[in-house]
């Protein structure tokens, strides 16, 4: 198996935006073409959500490939609802360290403000369980239940809760592509808006237009793929022994982590997951950086910052870069590539990192890929 390397990365800026699904796509593979100063690519994959639902168009990755002139480069389509992305990234991964193709550009993108906020629920309630969602629930709604359950569980506190998103938006005001550029506070959390009990506004992802890319190679580059992992659940919340861990992550951790032949305690920064504030706590307990049920403990003492030891999204997360639901696991692994890199300007972050890691959740983490890079040298 050969080793695999990122030679360049681009994104889309994050928010609503005019322009089509394939014109967003179009923008943020273009940046990473010309970031990889490559011209010519062994093949294209491309992880997209519900693009039929959201906008209306299908054969997404024929569409992408034919605007981008690069017919006749063989092209699939990866879904696996919120972790498309990622899931696409790690299927170009196994493409390349096969030996079978050399070089790969991955692109990963969604448009949602097409649809009003009703029909964007409906078409991602289509990804829980039929039995759940013919009784009602929604995606918030199943958040919500897993937000109660931990909170009940470890005493966790809303105005503890709300700092991941106080974090968030503080980091993406520092984010060029971020959907939010907004500083708020504790109390702006807790007086927002109830969207599904405990969770409010403030603690949901926002509906986002979006995409990134990234060219992957087998050419050696600063950036080393080093670890990955992909784990699934029960989709049907009911069917789970637990609701305050995910199995899916804690299966995928493990996998990368073991490829990488490291532990919790080399990872110098991470991207979690956070459509819901929550699950940047309950994610980060399930990777194994901190026990059960004390995820939100280095939260509160600031250490989850970008000044603190061990910053956890200072892209913003999806909380306040954006959520184009299939973009997100992708855009995770650009800012990783920025961070590693020493690009990501006043995010930044303090010490000098060597080990990045990634999650994406897909669904309501019933599809969960976890990935970790390296920067190495040349």
């Amino acid at each position: 198996m050969k080793d695999v390397y990122i030679k360049g990365v681009g994104m889309s800026r994050f928010g609503k935006r005019e322009e089509s699904l394939v014109e967003i796509m179009a923008e943020a593979a273009t940046r990473a073409i010309e970031d990889s100063g490559r011209k010519h690519f062994d093949a294209v994959y491309v992880g997209a959500m519900n693009p039929e639902d959201f906008v209306g168009e299908s054969n997404i990755s024929s569409a992408v490939v034919d605007y981008l002139g690069l017919v006749p480069v063989p092209t699939t389509r990866v879904e696996t609802a919120s972790s498309s992305g990622a899931a696409a990234f790690d299927e170009a991964i196994y493409a390349v360290a096969s030996g079978y193709f050399d070089s790969i550009l991955v692109i990963a993108g969604e448009k949602m403000s097409m649809v009003s906020t009703s029909v964007a629920t409906k078409i991602l309630s289509e990804v829980i369980d039929h039995e759940e969602r013919r009784y009602g629930l929604t995606m918030p709604a199943l958040a919500a239940l897993v937000t109660r359950a931990y909170m009940n569980r470890y005493k966790l506190k809303h105005k503890d809760l709300a700092l991941v998103s106080v974090k968030n938006h503080l980091n993406a005001l520092k984010n060029p592509y971020a959907h939010f550029h907004k500083e708020i506070t504790v109390e702006d959390v807790l007086n927002s808006k109830v969207v599904a009990d405990p969770l409010r506004l403030y603690d949901c992802s926002p509906l986002s237009d979006g995409a990134a890319s990234i060219v992957l190679t087998s050419e050696k580059t600063k950036i080393k793929v080093r670890g990955l992992g992909h784990g699934s659940d029960y989709v049907a919340l009911s069917s789970r022994k637990s609701i305050t861990s995910l199995k899916s992550t804690t299966v995928a951790a493990e996998k990368a982590f073991k490829v990488a032949g490291l532990m919790p305690q080399h990872i110098s920064f991470a991207e979690i997951h956070d459509a819901f504030t929550p699950f940047e706590i309950i994610g980060s307990e399930d990777i194994g950086f901190f026990p059960p049920g004390k995820g939100w403990i280095p939260l509160v003492e600031g250490r989850t910052g970008i000044d603190g030891d061990f910053p956890i999204n200072p892209s913003g997360g999806l909380k306040a870069r954006g959520h184009p639901v299939g973009a997100s696991g992708l855009a995770q692994l650009v800012e990783a590539v920025w961070q590693l890199r020493g690009e990501a300007g006043e995010r930044q972050i303090k010490r000098e990192p060597r080990y990045a890691l990634t999650q994406s959740v897909g669904g309501l983490a019933s599809n969960n890929v976890v990935i970790i890079l390296e920067r190495v040298s040349l």
